[in-house]
């Protein structure tokens, strides 16, 4: 598959500068939000004490499956780990920079893991919380539509952004006020075309609150939405999320280890999801490399660390 780096035209995504230009201006006297979203993402990494491997796309898929199948490991305990080790890390950045959150969740696991990340944040303390759910609520199932029910009956604010999210993105930026993180939980590893419709709005909104913003950060959830998980880049012709981080589940993925992924992902830190370490080492090579893995050094995305 080419894989062109997000700076081409030919993708319909603006050229992006990688110094003080691409958004990330500083407030005199603290740390911006940007580098403490990738310290904690390194963070989250060096806490990882399962094996260390490198998934594809079909092999994370294939973890689900085995783990309830051959292990009775069933797929909503894989969901509560993955969202309990992304809660952490964001409850860790807004204890430290008191930013608002705002998750954008789409229809299936991917979503699921942020609805629940919300969940845990409110029942944490954080406040300032919102889902933007960026799908019909029917489009919701299994894991997914239960953590749905679940964050919807504890308190957490979920919007419905399906009809148009740009919208809805944009006035809960609006109330949430900044610093704010942007959590991107829209479409995960399945992905295998270019981003559509109401999916690919979203993404281009949150592209440019990020832009635009003084203080605005973006977490992805596993990979970039929009990008593929074995090549780290949008299908030609496509369009992703530019985080700042990126918090991969169970195993490195095969895209972001190259230069090109991390364009979109930023830091690359794993979390645990619970998955039987055996099954981790069948599925997955081993990567004893993956640590903390972000630009190179002497690279700089955003002029910061």
């Amino acid at each position: 598959m080419l894989c062109f780096l997000r700076g081409d035209r030919r993708w319909g995504a603006a050229p992006i500068d990688c110094g003080m230009a691409h958004g990330a201006k500083r407030t005199s006297g603290k740390v911006d939000l940007r580098t403490l979203l990738r310290r904690e993402v390194r963070r989250q990494d060096r806490l990882l004490d399962g094996p260390r491997v490198v998934l594809s796309a079909e092999a994370s898929r294939r973890l689900d499956r085995a783990s309830a199948q051959e292990f009775g490991v069933p797929s909503i305990v894989l969901m509560e780990h993955a969202s309990l080790g992304l809660a952490g890390a964001v409850r860790e950045v807004c204890r430290k920079s008191r930013a608002g959150v705002l998750i954008l969740a789409g229809p299936g696991n991917n979503g699921g893991d942020g609805t629940a990340c919300a969940r845990h944040l409110l029942n944490a303390g954080v406040e300032r919380v919102s889902v933007v759910l960026v799908a019909e609520r029917g489009r919701a199932q299994g894991d997914a539509a239960t953590n749905l029910v679940m964050a919807e009956r504890m308190g957490v604010r979920v919007i419905a952004g399906h009809k148009r999210p740009g919208a809805a993105i944009r006035r809960e930026e609006a109330r949430l006020g900044e610093p704010l993180l942007i959590v991107d939980a829209l479409l995960g590893t399945g992905l295998s075309r270019p981003a559509a419709g109401a999916a690919l709005e979203a993404i281009r909104a949150c592209n440019a609150l990020r832009e635009a913003g003084a203080d605005v950060a973006t977490l992805a959830v596993d990979v970039p939405s929009g990008c593929d998980a074995d090549s780290g880049c949008p299908p030609e012709g496509g369009e992703a999320i530019v985080a700042d981080g990126t918090l991969t589940m169970a195993g490195m993925k095969a895209g972001l280890r190259g230069r090109a992924g991390r364009e979109w992902a930023g830091i690359v830190g794993i979390v645990s999801i619970g998955a039987p370490r055996k099954l981790l080492r069948r599925l997955g090579k081993a990567d004893s490399a993956s640590e903390g893995r972000g630009p190179k050094p002497g690279f700089r995305r955003d002029g910061g660390g």
